[in-house]
């Protein structure tokens, strides 16, 4: 998750097309880790969801700026 988090930061700094393909790709990896994380009990399931809307919210402020 903290590479994910460090490449949307990075992305947000200077966008870039093939930065966005590398976040997509470290967002699909963060969530299979989760869903295999939950699926073999090692963490609740409702831990797994609230890891993967804090990954999607990142995203989403970087795809849409906020309107100050």
């Amino acid at each position: 998750m903290k590479k994910f988090f460090t490449a949307v930061e990075e992305q947000g700094a200077n966008p870039s097309p093939e930065k966005a393909q590398e976040i997509q790709s470290l967002m699909n990896q963060a969530y299979s880790k989760i869903d295999k994380s939950v699926k073999r009990g090692v963490i609740h399931r409702n831990t797994g969801a609230r890891r993967k809307a804090r990954l999607a919210k990142a995203l989403k402020q970087i795809e849409t700026p906020a309107a100050s």
